[in-house]
C-alpha cells in the first residue's frame, strides 16, 4: 500500500486550546454515522464549517488542539469532513493518538501556523518532510514520523494495519 505523499489544500486556522467539546459539542455523541457527524465540526465557534469545507482541505491551529475529553468522535468527525490533515503548534496526547489510530494525518510544525493564513494554500510534501506555502512562497519544515506510524496513516488506522499482510509477516 502506497501512502498519498503530497497533499494540497485550503487552509482552515484555528487557535490554541481548541478542545474536543468545540470540535464536536456532545450533544451530537449518539450520532455513529461519521458523515452525519461531520455536519456538527466546530459548530460552537464556526456553525457553517461543515458546508464550508471540501475534499482535502488542512486545519492550522495553534497549542493544545484537541485538548478535553478523549472522545474518538473529534478526529472521526474531522477526517469524515474531508479535511486531510491538521498542521498545529501541538497537540493533547489522547487526541494525537485517536487520530493516528483512525488514520488521520498530523504535523506539529509551529512555524507554519505562526506564518500561515486562513484561505492560503498550502502543499504537505511527507517524503522531504516538508510544507510549503503557495501564497507566500515559503518552505517549512517538521520532524520525521516514527516507521509505525505511519503505517497507521498509510493503512488508514490501527485496526486496518493489524489486518494488513505486511502487519502479519
Amino acid at each position: 500500500m502506497s501512502i498519498q505523499q503530497i497533499f494540497k489544500g485550503r487552509v482552515w486556522k484555528f487557535g490554541d486550546n481548541i478542545d474536543t467539546d468545540i470540535i464536536i459539542p456532545a450533544r451530537y455523541l449518539n450520532i455513529t454515522e461519521a458523515s452525519e457527524l461531520s455536519k456538527f465540526l466546530f459548530e460552537p465557534i464556526r456553525p457553517n464549517f461543515s458546508q464550508q469545507v471540501e475534499e482535502g482541505d488542512i486545519i492550522i491551529a495553534g497549542e493544545n488542539f484537541g485538548c478535553g475529553s478523549s472522545r474518538e468522535h473529534a478526529p472521526i468527525a474531522i477526517k469524515a469532513s474531508g479535511i486531510a490533515c491538521i498542521v498545529a503548534k501541538s497537540f493533547a496526547r489522547i487526541f494525537y493518538r485517536n487520530s493516528f489510530n483512525i488514520g488521520l494525518l498530523l504535523i506539529i510544525c509551529p512555524e507554519v501556523v505562526d506564518e500561515t493564513c486562513e484561505k492560503e494554500e498550502i502543499n504537505i510534501e511527507l517524503q522531504q518532510n516538508k510544507i510549503y506555502n503557495q501564497t507566500k512562497h515559503k518552505w517549512f519544515s517538521f520532524p520525521r514520523f516514527e516507521w509505525f506510524m505511519m503505517k497507521l496513516i498509510e493503512h488508514g488506522g490501527l485496526i486496518p494495519f493489524i489486518l494488513s499482510e505486511e502487519y502479519k509477516q
